[in-house]
């Protein structure tokens, strides 16, 4: 990792930062051991979950069966754990007949047993079974109108937990009298486990009104029936004191922070002073580049609040609100409204990567920017701005041939922005 090639550094930061977030790396040390007398059963749903099951496999010395679900092209070579791929960030039929399988394969169990419960990222799409009376067409029309929305990522969820059938903790009371393990990697900022794939084995305290509010603040129309499935309270979830989830564990085995602190500790290493923002950023991609823009050029013309050479490093998850017809996830989006802000601004390269190897719905993890940016799209008779206002991100550092295409990571704890001031 050396600053000659200032891109080649970002790059390696950010492969720095999915490698200390693996399941290979992060899993192993939270396996209990296996029950004497009963069966393990793991189950799980999310972009890094067969590559959870796959660990589980490796280092379980005992009795082993379940199914885990999870996105196209993301499998893992299991044995013993079936692995179902699905569709994500809109739900498919292959996911619903994985949720409606795994629900079946938790009944009849005894408190001899325990279930490992696999949950990344993902696993809202992924494992998708709409509550009573609601089809699956009903329920990939409101997610694609919560994704196109600008809704937070927990936003997104308290809607998804309250029309599903085993999402806001069903899942985990289908288990009783079972024990449950229930282990996440963390793609949510503030490391909320209950967000996480909204939750299936965790008891949730958000509430069917919380859910309307959400839908009405986003003016996403939803079916009679939906709506009053809301207002009847049907869609309600279990909560903490519901005495099924006595016994029941959980732990978050990786975060942004990880990735962050593993990424900081690389370029220090390099000899480059790195700064950790937060791992916790949100709101809409372009203001949020518009912020990072203005801090990286105080510190190169003022010194403040950090002197030259160093790194900025970030997380969180971003969004966008669709307003155009192009192509490209919140990374590229970011990245394109930094190059807009920039402007060519010298000494200043950056990087934004989702850590899932997959911006949004593209087959980029993201995209680099240099201070060249700006003179080839001219020559390459691109207009960042326009491209900004159709959500073009794709387009355009796909164009400039700075797409970063890494394939799925098999992990998943959201953006991982840097920026590196010289």
């Amino acid at each position: 990792m050396t600053l000659s090639n200032p891109k080649q550094f970002l790059r390696g930061l950010y492969d720095q930062a999915v490698d200390a977030v693996s399941a290979a790396n992060c899993l192993p040390a939270f396996l209990p051991k296996p029950p004497v007398n009963g069966r393990t059963l793991v189950i799980g749903a999310g972009k890094g979950a067969a590559a959870m099951a796959k660990v589980v496999e490796d280092n379980w010395d005992g009795e082993l069966s379940g199914l885990v679900v999870t996105r196209y092209g993301h499998g893992a070579d299991c044995k013993r754990i079936e692995v179902v791929e699905a569709a994500h960030p809109v739900p498919d039929e292959a996911g619903l007949a994985a949720a409606s399988r795994i629900l079946d394969m938790v009944q009849g169990l005894s408190e001899n047993d325990l279930v490992i419960c696999l949950i990344t990222g993902g696993g809202s799409a992924l494992l998708s079974l709409p509550a009573p009376g609601i089809t699956l067409a009903q329920k990939q029309a409101v997610n694609k109108a919560l994704l196109n929305s600008g809704a937070a990522i927990s936003e997104m969820n308290c809607v998804r937990k309250h029309l599903s059938s085993i999402k806001g903790g069903r899942l985990g009371l289908a288990c009783a009298p079972a024990r449950v393990l229930t282990l996440l990697i963390s793609d949510v900022p503030g490391d909320d486990a209950g967000t996480i794939a909204s939750g299936p084995t965790l008891p949730d305290d958000t509430t069917c009104a919380q859910a309307l509010a959400i839908l009405k603040k986003y003016a996403i129309a939803v079916p009679a029936n939906v709506e009053e499935h809301l207002r009847s309270d049907f869609g309600a979830t279990p909560t903490a004191d519901d005495p099924r989830f006595a016994g029941h564990e959980h732990h978050i085995i990786a975060i942004a922070q990880d990735a962050l602190e593993a990424a900081a500790a690389a370029a220090r290493a390099a000899g480059v002073p790195a700064h950790i923002l937060s791992d916790g950023i949100e709101g809409e991609a372009r203001d949020v580049a518009i912020v990072h823009a203005a801090l990286a050029r105080q510190i190169h013309g003022r010194g403040q609040p950090f002197t030259r050479p160093c790194v900025l490093l970030s997380g969180g998850e971003t969004t966008v609100t669709v307003r155009g017809k192009g192509r490209g996830g919140r990374n590229a989006e970011f990245l394109l409204s930094l190059a807009v802000t920039l402007d060519g601004q010298p000494d200043i390269y950056a990087l934004a990567c989702d850590t899932d190897g997959i911006d949004g719905s593209e087959d980029n993890a993201g995209a680099l920017y240099g201070p060249d940016t700006a003179r080839r799209a001219a020559e390459r008779h691109l207009n960042p701005k326009l491209m900004l206002e159709d959500n073009d991100g794709y387009g355009f550092f796909l164009a400039l041939d700075d797409l970063i295409v890494s394939g799925p990571s098999r992990t998943n704890v959201n953006d991982f922005r840097a920026i590196l001031i010289l």
